[in-house]
């Protein structure tokens, strides 16, 4: 089996000027999607206990949460009332006392994400067409071919065909990762203050979380 392989995807060329430092990695990860093993789940419990609320609330005075809350006004979105990946998942375990098991891909996603704070999304690799990268909206397109109608100049995440997520919101129903998957697509979205070490990090963390899944379920 071929080591997966970080790949750079394309910015718009006017979205490039104005946000520089905005960037999208992506890595192909073979992978069956199902319920998560025991291994995961105990990770996830580990991460629980350590995740206190003192550290929720001070998490997003923290630099790479921070550096998301920044960005997301840039775009004119509200970080306290569209959270930021991370402080959504830090809501999360505080609303059910820890981090819920949902199954692989979205175990590993979430143990990335918390652990390095980098927004992380996965997609079925074999539904996705060419490479991902990210551009506004335009008139008329939708989420997916069955999607709701898009606002014009919304920054999205398209493949060489069309949308296939909303950046750091929904993402095309045929475009998800389904029972049938058997190569996951992460992405990683990185902007200004988030540093290209952590976003290999999350990569490779997510990454050898669904390699490692393979030890059997619980």
């Amino acid at each position: 089996m071929s080591t997966p392989t970080i790949v750079r995807g394309w910015v718009d060329a006017g979205l490039a000027e104005e946000f520089p430092h905005l960037a999208l990695r992506q890595m192909v990860v073979p992978a069956r999607p199902g319920r998560s093993p025991r291994a995961v789940k105990d990770r996830l419990r580990t991460m629980s206990d350590r995740f206190t609320g003192g550290r929720a609330v001070n998490l997003r005075q923290q630099p790479i949460p921070w550096a998301y809350r920044v960005f997301f006004r840039q775009i004119g979105i509200d970080p306290d009332d569209h959270r930021t990946p991370v402080e959504g998942l830090a809501l999360e375990r505080m609303v059910h006392g820890g981090f819920r098991s949902q199954g692989l891909p979205r175990d590993a996603v979430v143990i990335a994400t918390v652990e390095t704070g980098v927004a992380l999304m996965a997609f079925d690799a074999d539904r996705v067409a060419g490479t991902l990268g990210v551009r506004l909206s335009r008139d008329g397109e939708r989420l997916g071919p069955e999607g709701g109608l898009l606002p014009a100049r919304r920054m999205v995440v398209a493949d060489d065909s069309e949308v296939v997520a909303v950046l750091f919101g929904d993402s095309a129903p045929e475009r998800e990762v389904t029972s049938g998957t058997r190569r996951v697509l992460l992405a990683a979205v990185q902007v200004k203050g988030v540093p290209e070490v952590s976003v290999e990090e999350a990569m490779w963390t997510a990454a050898e979380t669904l390699e490692g899944a393979d030890a059997g379920v619980s």
